[in-house]
């Protein structure tokens, strides 16, 4: 269960952030969506990367 809630935090915190910041650059540019998007991806890849280390280090007994 907390492997669970730790791989959902890792996913869905960076992206949340990434979205928020992107909105937050777009409006300050008004180039909206260019950043909104970029965020979300940038937020997305991160979470994946940091999700996929944190089963990496659970599954290797260390």
């Amino acid at each position: 269960m907390g492997l669970k809630a730790a791989i959902l935090s890792h996913l869905v915190g960076p992206t949340i952030i990434g979205v928020f910041v992107g909105r937050w650059v777009d409006s300050y540019f008004k180039s909206e969506p260019l950043f909104l998007i970029v965020g979300l991806l940038l937020g997305l890849g991160i979470g994946i990367y940091a999700m996929y280390h944190l089963v990496q280090h659970y599954f290797s007994g260390d």
